[in-house]
This record gives C-alpha cells, sequence and structure tokens, in this order.
C-alpha cells in the first residue's frame, strides 16, 4: 500500500507548500483537473523539484474516441507521470489503442480504469449504468485487466472483489478514504484506513484529512506508520 496525496488546494502555491511540508516522504501526488488545466507541466516540474522521489498520478480520466484518447495518453507519457487514468466507459477497442500506443514507450507510466466515481450511490449510478456498482465495477475492471491495463480506480468496497475476479496484483487505487473517520464531505462511499488495508487497497487517496489538518506532516506520518 502506498499513499497518495491530493493535491486539490485552490492554488499552485498551497499546494507546493503542502508538497514542501511532506517531502521528507517518498509518496504519491495526485494532480487534478483543476490544477493541472491552472498550472500545467510547469506544475509538475516544480513538485519533482521539491522532491525528485515524488510520484506523480495525473488524474484526468481521460474519455474520448479511442485515437484521440491514445494520442492525449502519449503525450501525458512525454510528461515523465508515473501514472494516470482514463474511463473504463471508454470501452475495450479505446483501452486497448492507448495501451498499443504506450507500448513503444521503453518506460510508460502506470494506466488505471476509472470504474465508478465515489461521488455516486447506487441510485444515481444505476439510473445512468443500469446496474449495480458492484456488478459494473467488477465488468469494467475484467474489461481493464483484458485489455492490458494495471489496474482500476474503484472505491475500498469494490477492490477486494476486483482482485477476486482479475489478479491480485491488478491495482486498485481508492479515492474516498477518511483515515480516521473524517467528514465524508461530497463522497458517498468513504472508507477508514483501516478497512483499505484489508480490502487489499493498493493505493489510498487522501486529501481534505491532510491538507486541512492543522498540521498536514504528522498526519501524514499517522497514516504511513499504518501503512
Amino acid at each position: 500500500m502506498e499513499l497518495c496525496v491530493a493535491l486539490d488546494l485552490p492554488s499552485a502555491q498551497e499546494n507546493l507548500e503542502l508538497a514542501e511540508s511532506l517531502k521528507s516522504y517518498n509518496i504519491w501526488m495526485k494532480v487534478g483537473f483543476r490544477a493541472y488545466i491552472r498550472d500545467g507541466k510547469p506544475f509538475i516540474e516544480a513538485l519533482k523539484e521539491i522532491n525528485p522521489e515524488f510520484k506523480i498520478f495525473l488524474d484526468l480520466k481521460l474519455y474520448d474516441i479511442p485515437n484521440t484518447m491514445a494520442d492525449a495518453s502519449e503525450e501525458i507519457a512525454k510528461l515523465g507521470v508515473d501514472m494516470f487514468n482514463i474511463h473504463a466507459s471508454a470501452g475495450a477497442v479505446a483501452m486497448k489503442t492507448v495501451m498499443d500506443r504506450l507500448s513503444t514507450y521503453e518506460k510508460r507510466p502506470l494506466v488505471l480504469a476509472v470504474t465508478a466515481l465515489t461521488s455516486f450511490d447506487e441510485e444515481n449510478f444505476s439510473a445512468i449504468y443500469e446496474k449495480s456498482i458492484n456488478e459494473k465495477a467488477e465488468q469494467f475492471a475484467m474489461m481493464s485487466y483484458e485489455n492490458g491495463l494495471d489496474g482500476v480506480v474503484c472505491s475500498t468496497f469494490e477492490s477486494r472483489a476486483i482482485k477476486n475476479a482479475t489478479s491480485n496484483s491488478f491495482l486498485t487505487l481508492c479515492p474516498g478514504i477518511r483515515p480516521f473517520g473524517e467528514d465524508a464531505g461530497d463522497q458517498q462511499r468513504v472508507a477508514t484506513l483501516e478497512l483499505a488495508k484489508e480490502e487489499g487497497v493498493d493505493f489510498p487517496v487522501i486529501g481534505r484529512p491532510i491538507y486541512k489538518d492543522i498540521n498536514p506532516l504528522e498526519k501524514v506520518k499517522k497514516i504511513v506508520d499504518i501503512i
């Protein structure tokens, strides 16, 4: 299990200050929509300057026609990030096209597929996908596994079933982690760090419980100790 810190603060300066405070840990840093659209490649470079051992997860959730997704994936690989994601809903052809394109890279980033966003509850998910979260997440995971992806983004509650259906080495990255039972906020399917560990989660993604803490470094220390 490896900690992934979500850099979701309102400005680049705040995110970089948070990263600076955590530079003694060689952890993953999640760069999402807002941060990347606002701050771009220089932000990723700035993170690496703070600690070259930081690993970068670019969380853009690509979803488009297969060739466009493959083009974008290639540009992401050129950024030097360590992991990024696509939407499983884009389908098997898109997955295969992305992975075929990246196969030419000697060192490619890990590629994960988003199954069901952790902001979904059962009612709103089934209104779109016409299946339960567990059923569809497992189906998406199997599709991802069969098309050569490295893992999926899911909630802690699907992690064990997905590994059982695919492989224990198939990665699960799980947002919505509230390590010590903090407020769920806008997430529906949240879990403690202990539960995530029990369910075989590879990457617990933790944002607000860290960056809203009065002492983020101490909070990370407690999390790493549990991991």
